[in-house]
């Protein structure tokens, strides 16, 4: 049987509903842990198996709707149309959803293109009953559809040239196969809807990560700037049933690029500063409570900057809240970030302790991983200069380096370098003067909110500002991936050319990728406090004549420019640097190599879990080498 990741199966929720001719449901049965199966039968036809463990019910898929609004959701609705019967899908895992129901309306395609088999002819045959997992989709799969769905817009392009102008008003274009949300030919008919497989591939690291966290162990996993931890935990969080799992960052805008909340926003228990008692009582209120008892899955990304003795607060609320005695109250942790990189903030003049200086700690994490493939920088010379100054080393080389850096023209096509500040005051100055000096007007452009009267939760989520204001010539910066193929990438620069001539005036902007674009309104979405869901529209950019090392966490920026003159903490150095694509692309002005620090606490934890890593994989070989001895013997 197939393993779920080839999106021939399902684990989740499932609601079978028969229905009546007004379409309400006259009979339900669900199913709270079901197995849904893609599969074929004896004649090849596609048939849909809902699995309880005891008794399974299997559906011809011949003719479908498909409902799939909210599959980034984990739901999905596919009702099947002679039966007048529809299956809901739900709490599934929303990767492993998208694969499913794009393997499910391809391979139906491609049958559709098969002249099916008579009743009598199917008689004739005499074959057993058979069922089979239907095969993952492949590239033959992909090109097949491609060319029916050509096919199928050529012919209608031909039917329209075609058709009397007699044929009256509004007639529709009459479609090709059933009316399922995966029509060959949406909108526009000339334009070719090209599929393509399924998302870039995990490399071997990323892949082992995933593993072990479906697995249901607790997991750390750390990396240097750019190994992919973000977009690794995107991949964990699309792998995990929704109803359980909780996405949780340390501040708003990191959480906001998971789609989740904020640590402490989830936990309910303030700053954590108050004793235990009142914590618990804190975590215990209905909203907070719900959370607590209904998490099975907790992730924390950045979790560099979260204080050790927050975690221990956490990790006792949970034991007490859950009424379990097992670490972290049962829940299963998946924990994410370099700390290496931004430490916590220290209140007063006490030094903040880092996570894994937790007195729970190592009771609560399993299993250590590090992603060591750099993929944000190419240039082998650039990635090992970063990596020197991530420890703390700064050798003469790479002091000669960054120093002549500062001689880098990195300005192209009107494109100004980005200045990285250490302090968010120098960053809103230096941008509202830059934008005050350039001629001509201002246009403002103002978000369109989910609920006013919580803006300011919605502004400490949000990469963007409520307002944004912007002239002809304004330095900006792309805050969403919006097309990574094309270079339109979370930090890509660029500057406003034009406004659109049409009501809303967008701003069209030229970027260092070479692409010019009109940019549209995108959304935000976010959860508060008590799992409220909010959002924000708002145009995807901010003004890039600077930017601060805090708000750059995730970026990739194309030219910056950089004053360290200012860095006030260790890893502070190494996170401004890293932002950066290539050492071309990068101006270090005033240069000095003793603001360059790594935290020796945080070196020593590294070293011992490196070690601790070797012997972990020397006895794995060693027992690799013994089994396959016992083998040959």
């Amino acid at each position: 049987m197939s393993s779920g990741a080839d999106g021939a199966e399902l684990q989740c929720c499932v609601a079978v509903e028969q229905l009546d001719g007004c379409g309400q449901a006259t009979r339900r049965q669900v199913i709270r842990k079901a197995s849904v199966i893609l599969g074929r039968n004896e004649f090849q036809e596609i048939i849909l198996r809902v699995h309880d463990g005891k008794v399974p019910q299997s559906y011809h898929l011949k003719e479908f709707k498909l409902f799939h609004k909210f599959a980034r959701d984990g739901k999905c609705t596919i009702k099947l149309l002679p039966e007048n019967l529809q299956v809901l899908i739900s709490n599934c895992p929303p990767d492993r959803l998208s694969l499913f129901l794009k393997t499910l309306s391809i391979k139906h395609q491609a049958w559709r293109s098969v002249k099916p088999l008579t009743d009598r002819e199917k008689l004739k045959a005499g074959l057993p009953r058979s069922f089979e997992s239907i095969s993952p989709l492949q590239q033959k799969d992909i090109q097949k559809v491609n060319e029916l769905r050509s096919k199928a817009a050529s012919n209608v392009l031909t039917d329209c040239s075609n058709r009397k102008p007699a044929a009256g008003p509004g007639q529709q274009v009459k479609r090709s196969r059933s009316d399922c949300n995966f029509s060959p030919v949406k909108g526009n008919p000339s334009k070719k809807p090209i599929l393509s497989l399924p998302i870039r591939k995990l490399n071997k690291e990323q892949a082992a990560v995933l593993s072990a966290v479906l697995s249901g162990r607790n997991v750390f996993f750390t990396g240097s700037a750019g190994t992919g931890k973000s977009f690794l935990l995107k991949r964990i969080i699309g792998s995990l049933p929704p109803k359980s799992t909780f996405a949780t960052a340390s501040t708003g805008v990191a959480a906001c690029h998971i789609g989740g909340t904020t640590l402490h926003s989830f936990a309910g228990i303030g700053s954590g500063s108050a004793p235990l008692e009142q914590c618990i009582e804190l975590a215990q209120r209905p909203g907070v409570l719900q959370h607590w008892t209904s998490c099975r899955h907790l992730i924390i990304d950045e979790v560099s900057m979260v204080e050790a003795q927050f975690f221990d607060k956490l990790e006792s609320v949970a034991r007490s809240v859950r009424r379990s005695t097992q670490p972290f109250g049962g829940i299963q942790l998946i924990v994410c970030g370099d700390f290496l990189q931004l430490p916590p903030v220290s209140r007063g003049k006490e030094k903040a302790s880092f996570c894994f200086q937790a007195r729970s700690w190592r009771k609560v994490i399993q299993v250590n991983m590090e992603l060591t493939e750099v993929r944000r920088q190419t240039d082998q010379t650039f990635i090992s200069l970063l990596q020197a100054v991530r420890v703390g080393r700064v050798t003469e080389e790479v002091t000669a380096r960054l120093i002549n850096s500062a001689y880098h023209q990195i300005e192209r096509d009107g494109i100004l370098a980005t200045r990285l500040c250490t302090h968010k005051d120098d960053v809103e100055l230096t941008n509202q003067n830059k934008l005050q000096q350039l001629p001509g007007s201002v246009r403002v452009f103002e978000a369109v909110d989910s609920d006013p009267a919580l803006v300011r939760t919605i502004d400490a989520h949000s990469p963007v500002s409520r307002l944004i204001q912007l002239k002809v010539g304004a330095q900006v910066m792309l805050t969403k991936n919006l097309d990574v193929a094309r270079g339109l990438v979370n930090g890509a620069r660029g500057v406003v050319v034009a406004f659109d001539s049409g009501k809303q005036g967008l701003p069209r902007v030229r970027f260092l990728c070479g692409v010019t674009e009109v940019l549209k309104l995108e959304r935000w979405v976010f959860k508060s406090a008590g799992g409220v869901v909010l959002s924000r529209q708002q145009l995807p950019l901010k003004l890039a004549w600077a930017i601060s090392i805090h708000k750059s966490q995730g970026m990739t920026l194309d030219c910056v420019e950089i004053s360290l003159a200012r860095v006030f903490e260790s890893g502070q150095a190494y996170v401004a640097l890293s932002r950066a694509r290539s050492l071309e692309g990068l101006r270090v002005m005033d240069f000095d190599p003793h603001v360059v620090r790594a935290d020796p606490d945080v070196l020593i934890f590294y070293k011992k879990l490196r070690k601790e890593r070797l012997l972990t994989q020397a006895s794995m070989d060693d027992f690799l080498d013994n089994r396959n001895k016992e083998n040959v013997w």
